[in-house]
């Protein structure tokens, strides 16, 4: 089964929320308290999907808000260099800066982040900001949850799911959940059920959905999850559980499952956001959803066993190659 999609547009995919910066560990195996040098990427989730998307060959567009510095300025002109149509970033007036994103490499196994993001200026994205006419023109508006954390950036992201509701533009949801800047795991769940509700396909891992439906982490049930999303807008629902795998299921009762491809890991962050822009580079190429979960776990583990996220995301020949490997 593929998916259908409105081609009669100029976008294939227009992703609104976060561009910030991304500085990753140069040094393994070792805490961040005795790192001393880092290496700088975009970074932020909707941003890397953009970035990814464009690789693979779509034509992307973005809508965020960067800061009017050296930062914003590294961020607007590498997304453009990468292909992605910038003409609906908005430069901050305010003073605001850009996120930050420091990471540790301790092991394969043991990463993590430190972010900044207290008054950063993606989240000061207005309604104004979003507009229509721009919108109208994709195919595909991808949202990423980070974006509803706060206003004016919420009211801003729901407007623009409004438009590609009205305009035929299908809404992918990628749930992103960081714990940053939420106030707490109730105004998380009824912001992010409110977007899920109005999106045709949502991704995420498991333990994002326990948090969407405020249960307590491992608790969540795929069926229920599916059954409860079906009697909305969504009719194609993606749920990650890691190194076991990831499924599909559609409104029309079929489930799929793509199987994690092993690989010499080197980190663990950037893999949702490569495995959101190869999964939806398949479905907009009329790919089947089964084949399209090959494609997300392919580019998620190509990203993992490389040190950035976004300066990683792989071609479809990579990909390819990785698949029929494995085949």
């Amino acid at each position: 089964m593929s998916y259908e999609f409105n081609n009669n547009r100029e976008y294939d995919i227009i992703a609104i929320g976060r561009a910030c910066i991304d500085l990753n560990a140069t040094e393994y195996n070792r805490p961040m308290e005795e790192t001393m040098t880092f290496s700088k990427y975009v970074g932020g989730s909707p941003a890397n999907i953009a970035i990814g998307s464009s690789k693979l060959g779509l034509k992307a567009g973005f809508i965020g808000k960067i800061p009017d510095d050296q930062h914003g300025n590294f961020i607007k002109k590498y997304m453009s260099d990468t292909g992605i149509d910038t003409s609906n970033m908005v430069v901050d007036t305010e003073g605001r800066k850009a996120g930050l994103t420091f990471t540790e490499i301790k092991s394969p196994e043991e990463c993590s982040i430190l972010m900044y993001r207290e008054e950063v200026a993606d989240l000061y994205l207005h309604q104004d900001e979003v507009h229509e006419d721009y919108i109208k023109q994709a195919k595909v508006l991808l949202v990423s949850g980070t974006a509803l954390a706060q206003s004016p950036s919420r009211e801003a992201v729901i407007k623009a799911v409004g438009l590609a509701r009205k305009n035929d533009v299908k809404v992918i949801f990628e749930l992103d959940y960081r714990p940053y800047t939420w106030k707490s795991k109730e105004e998380t769940a009824v912001y992010y059920s409110l977007v899920a509700q109005q999106s045709d396909v949502v991704i995420g891992t498991r333990d994002e959905y326990d948090m969407m439906e405020n249960i307590e982490e491992g608790e969540g049930d795929n069926q229920k999850t599916v059954a409860h999303l079906f009697n909305h807008q969504s009719d194609l629902i993606v749920i990650k559980h890691g190194v076991e795998g990831s499924y599909a299921y559609t409104k029309a009762g079929d489930i799929y499952r793509g199987h994690a491809y092993k690989t010499k890991v080197l980190k663990t962050f950037g893999a949702g956001d490569s495995y959101a822009s190869a999964f939806l580079y398949a479905l907009i190429n009329g790919k089947d959803i089964e084949t399209a979960l090959k494609f997300g776990s392919a580019s998620a583990s190509i990203v993992v066993s490389k040190h950035s996220s976004s300066e990683a995301m792989p071609t479809v020949e990579e990909i390819e190659e990785l698949i029929a490997v494995n085949a």
